[in-house]
């Protein structure tokens, strides 16, 4: 789980641009935030120098355009932070790089820098607003915040982790990860938590998992613990029911299962199966570099799956095939009366040339009539004449007993066109919404059937054994 909020900085009043980038960046790269420097990293740039690069790339930038705003944007932070104990530092700096490096797609330099003081661990991405090739600069675009927010979800479910359950936009980019401050107590849980998934040997190897996490521990005849920012010890027994020291044991010993991570979580931890038939490929002479590839492409997938689901608030199979559904006869609907209305223009195009063909050739029928329809006449008016014939048949064949004038057929043209024009850009986001409908749908459908494979093979698992004990 990560918030993120996106923060535009300006030049501090009484500073210079120099003095701004040296404060901000200074900030992030803390040494007492991020123990020692340890978990620093940059893009495009050295991260101890980051200030003086970004100040040189605007004069190169102001060299190259001529181009100068009194009230400029110097850079833009990203903040992200972390559900406390579901993340390392080190996985939480890699987030954050992949993070800068997909919101900018690469084109701006930038610092990562991830910041332990706290009981979230969250990092500080200060990107240069001038882009690399000094030509341009980063545009905030409209809702730029809520995007960020969407990629930041992608890159969590694409390393195991939740994402915060479909909030209104105004309150998801608040910088708290909860719409309730978690108390201390709850924290420790989740720590603990984390620590236990990573299957521990013993009770001593929890307590040095959960060391590593930041926490210190006080043994005794009540232990207790704490994690970085609290000041007081909170005794195990007072975490409650699954949490006590003896429970604990028993959920490592395999004798009782572990506390649940809450229904959110568990929502995330469930996995889509691959999109791609990994096994399959690798039997048809596929190579290891396949396999990573396929993997990776499986992740995202998923991720991209995941995020649309709740999203749009979908719960059920049934209520995906039914949204499906809905979308594929908008779809179908849609493009059916854009058709007909390009069918009908194409008839209005026809009438009007063969109105305009008969008023031309009127006369000239009428003495070719007078002639007694004579050969000769026919030969030197022939093409007159055929056009008059044609025009009158396409007349006859749409039972006209009166012809429309060409006047009202341009202005039902003109309607039919300015309908089409405005019926294209719902027709345009009813094929997008389709399609995302269709691929969630398959990939659900991929899931369920494995699920149901993976059923069935644990079920005859389990008859071989009642029927063959020795196995």
């Amino acid at each position: 789980m990560a918030a993120t909020r996106l923060i535009a900085l300006h030049i501090n009043k009484g500073k210079t641009i120099a003095q701004t980038l040296a404060d901000r960046t200074d900030y992030s790269k803390n040494e007492e935030k991020t123990e020692g420097g340890k978990y620093i990293s940059s893009y495009e740039c050295d991260a101890r120098t980051a200030d003086e690069q970004f100040l040189l790339s605007k004069r190169q930038y102001e060299h190259m355009t001529g181009r100068r705003q009194e009230h400029d944007v110097i850079a833009y932070q990203i903040r992200q932070s972390f559900k406390p104990g579901e993340v390392t530092p080190e996985e939480a700096n890699r987030i954050g790089y992949e993070l800068g490096m997909r919101f900018t797609k690469g084109k701006h330099a930038f610092i990562v820098a991830t910041h332990t003081d706290r009981a979230h661990i969250h990092n500080h991405i200060i990107f240069n607003s001038t882009a690399l090739d000094c030509t341009r600069k980063f545009r905030d675009f409209f809702l730029s915040g809520l995007a960020l927010q969407r990629v930041s979800d992608r890159l969590c479910l694409e390393h195991g982790l939740s994402v915060i359950e479909p909030r209104p936009y105004r309150e998801r980019k608040k910088r708290t990860e909860y719409p309730k401050r978690p108390s201390n107590r709850d924290d420790l849980r989740a720590i603990i938590d984390a620590a236990l998934q990573r299957k521990p040997k013993d009770f001593e190897e929890l307590i040095s998992f959960l060391k590593e996490a930041g926490c210190e521990y006080k043994p005794g005849k009540r232990p207790s613990i704490r994690c970085r920012g609290q000041d007081r010890f909170a005794r195990f027994s007072s975490l409650g029911d699954g949490y006590t020291v003896d429970d604990l044991k028993d959920a490592i010993a395999g004798k009782r299962r572990e506390r649940s991570a809450g229904k959110s979580q568990q929502v995330h931890d469930k996995k889509f199966s691959l999109l791609i038939d990994i096994q399959a490929k690798l039997n048809e002479g596929k190579g290891a570099g396949y396999q990573r590839w396929a993997t990776l492409f499986n992740l995202k997938q998923m991720a991209q799956v995941m995020c649309f689901l709740q999203e749009n608030e979908i719960d059920s199979f049934d209520e995906l095939a039914a949204r499906a559904d809905a979308a594929v006869t908008q779809f179908n609907g849609l493009g059916d009366s854009i058709k007909a209305a390009e069918q009908r223009m194409q008839e209005i195009a026809a009438l009007k040339k063969h109105i305009i063909n008969y008023s031309k050739t009127r006369e000239v029928y009428v003495a070719y009539r007078k002639a007694g329809y004579s050969k000769k006449f026919l030969e030197g008016h022939r093409e007159a004449i055929t056009l008059h014939k044609a025009a009158k048949e396409a007349f006859e064949q749409l039972g006209l007993k009166k012809l429309p004038r060409v006047k009202e057929l341009n202005a039902e043209y003109a309607q039919l066109l300015e309908q089409k024009r405005a019926a294209y850009p719902a027709y345009r986001k009813a094929r997008t919404e389709m399609q995302e409908y269709l691929v969630a749908q398959k990939v659900v459908a991929v899931l369920l059937e494995k699920e149901k494979e993976q059923a069935a093979m644990e079920e005859r698992r389990k008859e071989e054994q009642r029927t063959d004990p020795h196995r």
